[in-house]
Order: C-alpha cells, then structure tokens, then sequence
C-alpha cells in the first residue's frame, strides 16, 4: 500500500509543473496550511537529485515569501483571527511562540524555520508582536533555507541507493508511522 503511494509520489514529482506546486505548498505552508513542504520536497530530490539545489532554493524563497503574509496576517488582522486561534489547537503553540518572542526574539524565528514547530504560528506572532521586519525575513530565511538546503542535501547525497532502500522499506515504514501516530493520539487523549 505505501510502496505504490510512494512510487505515486514519485512520479508526480517529476511532472512539469512539480515545482511551481512546490512552491504554492511552501508558500501556503508558512501562513496557513497544516503541510510542510519536506513531503513533497523529498521525492522531488530523489527524482531529480541533479536539481536538489534549486529545489531547496525554490522552497525557501517561497516559504519565507508566505511568512511575510503570515506576519502580515499577524500585524494587520490578528484580532479577526484570534478567535479562530484560540479555538483551535494551533493556541497553545501561539503562547509559546509569543514566550519565545519575549525570550530570544530573533532567534526564535530562526529555530521555529529551521524546526518542525508549526512555523505559520511563528510567523504571525512576529507580526501580532510588531517584530522588526527585516530581520525577520532575515531570520527566516536562515532557518527555512539551512531546514529545506539540509534536507535535499541529504537526499541528494544518498542518492539512488538512498531511495532504493527506502522504497524497498517503504511500506514498514508507513506502517510504524501510522501505529506510532495511533500511539501519540492514545497517549495524547487519556494522558
């Protein structure tokens, strides 16, 4: 089941328009939509290992582009959203981030860019909290590009034995994923 997901994956990640969908993804990712763009970053690298570099490239700069909509989300439209926010369980990683904010300022950009934390959370709380602009398109695009360069760097560098490999493990994995998630979500509720 998840061997023809991922073959799937990466058929579709040599198509034409592969990396204006990337880019779209990273865009959205980094103001709104709950996807981080390393799923559809990585079978593009195994793909085309020759474009790993232009493909970290294009998801940088798209990414950092939607975290200036999400500070803008932040700086012009917080108290319309702040309802929804509070609703949802994006709000107890908003306090965190407006913690961070007070705590390390630029630096919490940076390490929300280059971790899984929700960035989008980060991104707006720059902006809710009047963070100066440029550095945090700076601090951004450290920590989005050193994640997505790390990544296809990787990627690219493990090469066709790397994907191999995976492929050939692909449907354990899934499979660990999905109890592991199972497990959380257990975890998560009588805990």
């Amino acid at each position: 089941m998840f061997k023809k997901l991922y073959d799937k994956a990466i058929q579709g990640s040599k198509h034409r328009h592969a990396s204006k969908y990337l880019a779209i993804l990273s865009f959205a990712e980094s103001s709104f939509f709950p996807v981080p763009p390393d799923v559809m970053l990585a079978p593009m690298v195994l793909a085309q290992q020759e474009k790993a570099w232009r493909l970290a490239m294009i998801t940088t700069i798209a990414s950092v582009l939607g975290g200036m909509l999400g500070y803008a989300i932040g700086f012009f439209a917080f108290d319309m959203i702040q309802p929804w926010l509070e609703g949802s369980h994006y709000w107890s990683k908003y306090q965190l981030a407006e913690q961070w904010f007070k705590d390390w300022g630029f630096w919490a950009i940076l390490i929300a860019g280059f971790s899984p934390i929700p960035y989008k959370v980060f991104t707006i709380a720059a902006g809710a909290l009047s963070m100066m602009f440029l550095p945090f398109v700076l601090a951004s695009f450290v920590g989005r590009g050193g994640r997505f360069f790390l990544v296809a760097g990787l990627l690219a560098w493990g090469g066709e034995r790397f994907e191999s490999k995976l492929r050939q493990y692909m449907d354990w994995i899934g499979w660990s994923v999905v109890v592991l998630i199972i497990i959380g979500v257990g975890v998560y509720k009588f805990f």
